[in-house]
Order: C-alpha cells, then sequence, then structure tokens
C-alpha cells in the first residue's frame, strides 16, 4: 500500500477528504461561476470512492462526500440556521452513499475494471446522481438548489441541451465527463473507452446545438423590474418603491415588477397603499406586479402573493406561492424539528400555501407567468406556465438575509436555464440584487442589478413563440436514468439467482463430530 493509501486507512481521515472532495464541486456556480470546473470537480471524490477496500466504505465516502456538497452549496445559511445547517448537510449528504457504492462497483481499484465495467460506469453513475438530484428535488427536502447541470447557465451549447431535455440532461452528460475523465486519470490501460465517452458528450451537444428548434421572436414587451436595495422596515421601503416607479413616467413600459416582499401589508386592509400603487400605475400606462407578504384578511394564515395592479387599483390577479422555502417559511414536522427556531431564525410561524398556478395579463395582450422566491429553481412550474400559455416568465424575489454570500448570484443565474429551457424570456426581480432579465434563449439583456444598486431598470424583451422539446417532452432525461437504474436493478437481481441456483450442492450428509449422536443431532 503505498503512503498516501496508508494515511488514508484512518476512517476521519478518509471522511474528511471525502467531504473536502465532495465541496469542490461548488467553485463551479456563482459567486466563482468556474463552469468549466464542473467537468472535473467529481474527478477526485470518484477516484476516492473507488479506492474503498469495501462497499460499505465506499458508501461512507458517499456521505462524506455529499455533506461536504450540501454544507459548501449552502453554507450562507450558517448566519440563520447555525448548526441545524451542519444536521441538515449530514441528513442529505447520504442521499449520495449509493452511488459512491456503485462507483466502486463499477470501477473498483482492486478489481481491474474492465471494458465492460467501463461502459456500464458512463451510463449508470450519471443515472444515479440524477436519482440523488430526483429525491433531494423534493421541496420538503430543500428543492432543486445546486443542481449539477445548473452551474452551465453561462455557456450557451449547454443552454442549447437546456431546452432539449432540461437541466437534468445537462447533470448527466457533466457526471458522465467526470467518469470518463477519472479514468483517463487512474486507469491509462481502459483510455479508448473513457475518449469514446468524452466523444459521445461532443457528439450529442454538438447535435443539439445543430437541430433542437430555436424561439422565434414575435414582438417585444418592456419591462421594468424595480429594486429598492437594503432598506429597513416595510414603510420606507414602499416609499422606495414609489420614487424609484415615479422615474419610469414617459418611458412606455408594458409591466413594472417588484420584488419578494415589497409590500408588508394586505391591501385590502391597507386600501391606501393600493390606491398609491394605482396612481403610479396611471401615471407609468403598465401595470404594477407586486408582492404582498402578510397576513390575509380574507382567510387565515399569512401568505405571500404575487398582485397585479392597475389604475383602477387591484386587477383580481392573485398567485399564492406554492412551494415554501423549509425553515425559512415553515418548519417541516415543526413538533419535531422546532427546535431550529432556538438555534437560528427558522419560521415562527407557517406561511400558507397557494393551491395553483396562474397566468395574468400585461399590456398589449402579453401573458406572463408569476413565481416567489426559490420557486424559479423547479424546472416543472416554469415548464407548467409555459405548457398553459405563458409569453414570459416573472420571478420575484428576496435574498436581503444572504446579501454578500453566494445566494443572491446563485438565484439570478436560475432564470437563464429556466429561459433557455421553456423558450420564454424570464424577469428575475429582487428587493436587492441580484436582478436580471434574459431572452428566451438564456442569454442576460443587459447587466445584472447588483446587491449595491437601488434603482429602476427598463428592459425590451424580445418574445418567442414556439415549443421547446422541454416543454413538450418533459423530464425525459430523468425518466431515462430511473429506467437505467431498473435494469441495472433486474439484472443484478437475476445475476445474484443465477448465482444461488448454480452453486454446487453438498457432497454428502454434514459430518458428526465427537459430541453428536445419531439420536440427538447436535449434542
Amino acid at each position: 500500500m503505498n503512503r498516501c493509501g496508508h494515511w488514508l486507512t484512518s476512517p476521519w481521515r478518509r471522511t474528511t477528504v471525502a467531504a473536502l472532495a465532495g465541496a469542490l464541486p461548488v467553485l463551479a456556480f456563482p459567486g466563482p461561476a468556474l463552469w468549466w470546473w464542473a467537468y472535473v470537480a467529481l474527478v477526485p471524490w470518484i477516484l476516492l470512492a473507488r479506492s474503498a477496500p469495501t462497499g460499505r466504505r465506499a458508501a461512507y465516502d458517499g456521505w462524506g462526500g455529499g455533506f461536504g456538497f450540501m454544507l459548501a452549496m449552502h453554507h450562507w445559511l450558517l448566519p440563520d440556521l447555525h448548526v441545524f445547517t451542519l444536521v441538515l448537510a449530514a441528513l442529505l449528504g447520504g442521499l449520495w452513499a449509493p452511488w459512491a457504492w456503485l462507483v466502486r462497483r463499477f470501477l473498483a481499484e482492486a478489481a481491474a475494471p474492465t471494458r465492460g465495467r467501463v461502459l456500464g460506469a458512463l451510463l449508470v453513475l450519471p443515472s444515479a446522481w440524477l436519482g440523488v438530484e430526483l429525491v433531494r428535488s423534493w421541496q420538503g427536502l430543500g428543492g432543486p438548489w445546486g443542481v449539477l447541470g445548473a452551474s452551465q447557465w453561462q455557456v450557451e451549447p449547454a443552454l442549447r441541451l437546456a431546452s432539449v431535455g432540461g437541466v437534468w440532461l445537462l447533470s448527466f452528460l457533466v457526471v458522465a465527463v467526470n467518469v470518463a475523465a477519472a479514468l483517463l486519470v487512474a486507469v491509462p490501460a481502459l483510455r479508448a473507452p473513457a475518449v469514446a465517452g468524452l466523444v459521445a458528450t461532443a457528439a450529442t451537444a454538438s447535435a443539439a446545438w445543430a437541430w433542437a428548434p430555436r424561439p422565434d421572436v414575435d414582438g417585444e414587451t418592456r419591462v421594468a423590474v424595480v429594486q429598492p436595495g437594503v432598506i429597513d422596515g416595510p414603510d420606507l421601503r414602499f416609499d422606495r418603491e414609489e420614487e424609484l416607479t415615479r422615474r419610469l413616467v414617459g418611458q412606455d413600459v408594458d409591466l413594472i415588477v417588484w420584488g419578494e416582499s415589497s409590500v408588508g401589508y394586505d391591501l385590502a386592509e391597507r386600501p391606501d397603499l393600493a390606491r398609491r400603487i394605482a396612481v403610479l400605475a396611471r401615471a407609468t400606462g403598465a401595470d404594477v406586479l407586486v408582492n404582498v407578504d402578510a397576513r390575509r384578511s380574507d382567510r387565515p394564515g399569512i401568505y405571500k402573493s404575487s398582485i397585479l395592479v392597475g389604475a383602477g387599483g387591484p386587477t383580481g390577479d392573485r398567485y399564492d406561492k406554492m412551494r415554501l422555502v423549509p425553515f425559512g417559511e415553515y418548519i417541516p414536522a415543526r413538533s419535531l424539528l422546532g427546535w431550529a427556531t432556538s438555534v437560528g431564525k427558522a419560521a415562527g410561524e407557517d406561511r400558507r400555501r397557494g393551491t395553483e398556478q396562474i397566468l395574468m395579463n400585461a399590456g398589449h395582450g402579453v401573458r406572463f407567468g408569476p413565481m416567489v422566491c426559490f420557486e424559479t429553481a423547479f424546472p416543472d412550474m416554469s415548464r407548467r406556465l409555459v405548457g398553459d400559455g405563458a409569453d414570459l416568465l416573472v420571478g420575484q424575489s428576496s435574498t436581503s438575509s444572504f446579501q454578500r454570500s453566494w445566494a443572491p448570484a446563485q438565484h439570478a443565474s436560475l432564470g437563464a436555464l429556466r429561459a433557455a429551457e421553456t423558450g420564454r424570456p424570464f424577469v428575475h426581480a429582487t428587493l436587492t440584487g441580484d436582478s436580471a432579465v434574459y431572452d428566451a434563449s438564456g442569454r442576460p439583456l443587459g447587466p445584472w442589478l447588483g446587491p449595491d444598486a437601488s434603482t429602476a431598470a427598463v428592459y425590451d424583451v424580445p418574445l418567442a413563440d414556439g415549443v421547446t422539446l422541454y416543454v413538450r417532452y418533459g423530464d425525459w432525461a430523468l425518466h431515462a436514468a430511473l429506467l437505467v437504474l431498473v435494469a441495472l436493478g433486474l439484472v443484478e437481481g437475476g445475476r445474484a439467482v443465477r448465482l444461488r441456483r448454480t452453486a454446487p450442492a453438498p457432497l454428502g450428509p454434514p459430518a458428526r463430530t465427537v459430541r453428536e449422536s445419531p439420536a440427538r443431532p447436535g449434542r
């Protein structure tokens, strides 16, 4: 055993190395945004898991790496959730244990992997990674924040692939490249199948670039984003938003978007605020989409609601947020996990959920679909809105609790993926930055409004027509990955049955020891 292998015989050292290896992919996301790093970031983790002496140890390597990945991806939660961030990372990190076990199953260092196993690994390991991302994408586990494919939000060929198979297809291909890269490093004798995997990935990307339908430009709308900046108190914030919106008079905008929690009072309880927004709508000639975070007067509970206000007041279009942020807006299993409120800034009272997505109408007949906060991380929500006929996607967000962290940039980058997946432009408006607007291909329209900006910005947004393959066929990449895993289970199960059937039968009755007697076997 070499010196490195001997050093890793310590379980604590090995787990520490696994956690560090699992944290490496986070550098591909904003803020560092080293998109190219995603294609080799998993190599150390893969090499560690394949060197595990047993399958159980490989599973521990998967758990350790998953812990490191989740902690690094959500490290900006530490000031609010404190030690509970570590608990969540430890729980969710276990989802990668089966993936690392499969790494060793196909690529075990001691077993000298064959060409067949290598080709199987290029298909199974990315599929298993997608299985992990599918499970952790459940809203109750935090949602699809940090999906590996989302690191490619600024790469135009990757955005083209997203229009074919969504962010899931990107994750699959990124993991496949990492597996091939690990083989090139660790198993020189099997470079041919590894290179074949890289060539297949490049061919897939090239085919998508050449043949995937492109959105057709069909008109234009003029959208304004109002970002007040960091202001304490709902009244002062409203005053600043009102002041910034007045600057839009005469700019011929069709829709004005305020950020999440831009209004801190129920408009039915505060008709004076509704009238002030209506005055702004009349002066600018555009409806104003606000977001109310308050206890409703017509039903019990606190809701986060996107409300459209026109020249005559609220139009009646209202969307209540459906997918709430765990611990930030509600506590899952509060009777069990309610102690989180005592160690951090977890929700003291659960907000209520909406029941359905809706479309609203802006100027010149433009239909848009609103989403609130981390709902923009869910590909199925934007896909459903476009399937219902949305011409424009609008996300209202607030990351003011995480200023100067990587969170605002990570959140803003998601709009590029949702735009590319659906072939519809995307407006991401926040209270404090980063705000961003993307065209139907996922390209940014102008610079982002950063965390230091307090302004109203106007964007000429090209509208698009047509249906992307992702909107038409949905999460087919996920379904294909699950079929691969089911097929693997059937093959492994059949192999186990055959081994039992072909096991040699005993040659004779068991021998008796001196302590046994024919009358009382075992004595």
